[in-house]
């Protein structure tokens, strides 16, 4: 059986092995996978696609990075497919989990049933939507921010190489802070799967505590204001916090470092390019 149970919360697989093993994973180890997988995506397709997988990212580059508008629609049909097939792929997966919880008369759209394997569902006692739409925007803003500070090219903390796996902690952190609540962290990936869920196990997947709203829409909106704040906050705010600090005979260090991992140069020549489109 595959459960989210809250407190404590856990991931519980297999626990009906007929070899007479049970497989148990805590949030802790989700949470790791989460990193893991996210960033080997990012690895994976960065190099054909961008590696953009959530619409709220591919909106931002669009609003923010010169993307081309008409690409989004493609880019948004690619993530919302990709997660519809991905979740035809569970339903096979865990098919004879909906037979089991049908049999036992407990349904299939609740947390911790089948259809949560799918997509997010909150727990039945979690009622006060309020409450459920602050802890989404937090998060997603969260996980906006450190993309955006990420992929900021004068950013000399992080390096192409480690950008993946910081991505991928931002969003095992909330994983780890949050997932005992409720939390989709992704337009497309609860979107996709959640159409899934309806085809299967019903309308209530949509219905259920009225909660989908916040799940599909949320994401976009929080993550636009975060990276919004980057951008007129944040961005190549460290030239003018450094400046006149750790100057020595060869130059400012701030500065030689940039210039020595190529940050300096990447941003002008990004700069170059978003001039040249806009032009």
């Amino acid at each position: 059986m595959v459960s989210w149970e809250s407190p404590p919360p856990s991931f519980i697989l297999n626990l009906e092995s007929e070899v007479g093993l049970t497989a148990f994973g805590s949030l802790f180890q989700i949470g790791w996978a989460f990193a893991i997988s996210i960033a080997f995506a990012i690895t994976t397709c960065a190099p054909t696609s961008g590696g953009h997988f959530n619409p709220a990212i591919t909106i931002c580059f669009a609003i923010w990075q010169g993307f081309p508008w008409k690409k989004v629609p493609h880019y948004i049909f690619s993530q919302v497919f990709g997660a519809f097939v991905a979740g035809l792929i569970m339903v096979g997966m865990y098919w004879p989990e909906k037979a089991e919880s049908i049999a036992a008369g407990k349904g299939l759209a609740y947390n911790a049933g089948p259809a949560s394997i799918l997509c997010t569902f909150p727990n039945p006692n979690q009622t006060n939507l309020g409450y459920l739409f602050l802890t989404e925007s937090f998060v997603d803003s969260f996980i906006g921010l450190v993309i955006w500070a990420n992929f900021d090219p004068a950013n000399p903390f992080v390096s192409p190489v480690s950008a993946p796996f910081a991505i991928g902690l931002a969003y095992a952190a909330m994983m780890w802070g949050f997932a005992d609540i409720a939390i989709s962290t992704n337009l497309a990936r609860d979107l996709g799967t959640r159409i899934v869920t309806a085809i299967f196990f019903g309308g209530e997947a949509f219905s259920y505590l009225h909660y989908s709203w916040i799940a599909i829409l949320v994401n976009v909106p929080a993550t636009i204001f975060t990276t919004k704040y980057y951008e007129f906050l944040m961005r190549d705010s460290l030239s003018s916090i450094i400046k006149g600090h750790a100057v020595h005979e060869h130059g400012e260090g701030h500065r030689r470092h940039n210039t020595k991992t190529g940050h300096i140069e990447t941003a002008a020549a990004n700069a170059l390019r978003r001039n040249q489109s806009g032009s």
